[in-house]
């Protein structure tokens, strides 16, 4: 009998733009060729998801993977084992490395090094600085970039432009939607004596109105220059009643650790492994960005994944470093906020497959479709499990969530037709990682 498929996932709880629906999918050459009830006798290879939930393939648009410069917390290599075992088909990685992803030479540098490592699909934000500011419009439509990333405020690497000239400079030169951190540096300056010397004053110093500043700053100026923009890791309720009124330029991205965790319980329980930027704040706010959720407002979830070794974190307050893992708790900590009614499955898959690839234009990404990648998240929503520090494979060996019981679980990662992940266990790297995108010259 004539094989016309790689493989078929059975029996599967499909979830789709069309809605939901039991249905078999078949894949070739690494695309979803056909759907509907298929004979599985036409097929090499048959994986049967009966009582499991089929989604297109979660991306994970904000981590930090350290390599190059950093690699003791974090490489190239585990930080996408980490994304593959959590459910994660493809990663957008930050430019604070080492040398910083700055230029076109410091762009092909990782993406050389994941072509060789990565475990699943990637891209590259590069970042914006006074000195490149002239050939970010080139820069930003080389193959294997997601866009151009500006730090508004001073977090972890050199990256930093803190003023409206020079944001309004980077804005005017580029095309693309441009991500960007908002703190407002000035006042994250003259707030320095707030410090004090528990981490239960990160989120005094850095306060909300640091956060609020620079958002209206940014908002103002991309309004003003009709540029879009995506707002990352928003942390307060203040900023969410801001950013509705933007929504025809500004994108919004909230972390599962906003969502999850509020002070001063976390810090009390964490100490400095609670420490980020923008900082976790009240359970006021928390509340208020899972409202946004539920409104629609929030348009991607991203997890900052941002290690730091146990060594470094441990060091007393303020000397210890901003920033927490989470590529491969984001996909069990957002179902497990499914199960709570903090969002539907329909929504998960907005703000993590179908989102990231409508907002970035992502070619053949985020749908399950004939004629899409066969890039599939596969899960079981009844699953009852005990997130542990023992299961991360990131180098720092830790997460925040160290405990937590969660109900919804990670049975298998697909990427470009082949399993990655099944059943906790890593397989073999995919072919044909890089992400394509519609603004760039890769098309």
């Amino acid at each position: 009998m004539k094989k016309n498929y790689d493989l078929i996932i059975k029996n599967g709880n499909v979830i789709s733009h069309h809605g939901e629906l039991l249905t078999d999918i078949a894949i070739k050459n690494g695309k979803i060729i056909d759907l509907g009830n298929l004979d599985k006798d036409y097929s090499a290879s048959c994986f049967d998801a009966k009582g499991l939930t089929v989604l297109p393939g979660l991306i994970d648009t904000q981590v930090h993977f350290r390599e190059p410069g950093f690699e003791q917390a974090e490489d190239l290599e585990s930080g996408t084992k980490g994304a593959v075992l959590g459910g994660i088909t493809g990663i957008f990685e930050m430019p604070n490395t080492n040398p910083p992803t700055d230029t076109k030479e410091n762009l092909n540098i990782k993406i050389d090094l994941a072509e060789k490592k990565s475990w699943c699909n990637y891209a590259f934000y590069v970042g914006a600085t006074k000195k490149n500011i002239d050939y970010l419009n080139e820069l930003e439509k080389s193959p294997g970039c997601c866009g151009v990333k500006i730090f508004m405020g001073a977090s972890t690497g050199n990256l930093l432009v803190p003023d409206d000239k020079n944001l309004e400079k980077i804005l005017s030169n580029v095309s693309r939607r441009v991500a960007v951190h908002c703190e407002d540096n000035e006042l994250l300056e003259e707030r320095k004596h707030l410090k004090g010397n528990k981490p239960h004053n990160h989120p005094i110093w850095r306060d909300e109105e640091t956060a609020f500043k620079a958002t209206k700053r940014l908002l103002n100026i991309a309004r003003k220059l009709n540029k879009r923009v995506h707002v990352l890791h928003i942390t307060t309720a203040k900023e969410i009643e801001l950013l509705k009124s933007y929504k025809d330029i500004a994108t919004v991205e909230v972390t599962p650790q906003h969502l999850t965790l509020y002070s001063p319980n976390c810090y009390d329980r964490l100490g400095t492994y609670a420490q980020m930027n923008p900082p976790i704040r009240s359970s006021d706010n928390m509340l208020g960005l899972i409202k946004a959720v539920k409104q629609g407002v929030v348009d991607i979830i991203g997890s900052d994944h941002a290690p730091h070794t146990k060594e470094n974190k441990e060091k007393a307050y303020p000397f210890s470093p901003s920033g927490m893992p989470g590529v491969q708790t984001i996909v069990p900590m957002m179902l497990d906020h499914v199960s709570q009614g903090n969002l539907s499955i329909f929504t998960l898959v907005d703000l993590m497959s179908y989102g990231p690839a409508k907002i970035f234009g992502l070619i053949n990404k985020g749908r399950i479709a004939v004629g899409y990648d066969a890039d599939l998240t596969i899960v079981d929503l009844n699953a009852k499990k005990t997130i542990s520090n023992q299961w991360i494979v990131s180098k720092c060996g830790w997460t925040q969530f160290d405990n937590f019981k969660v109900r919804g679980w990670p049975i298998a990662t697909i990427i470009n037709g082949s399993f990655v992940m099944k059943d906790g266990d890593l397989l073999s790297k995919p072919k044909n990682k890089q992400f394509k995108f519609f603004e760039t010259q890769n098309i």
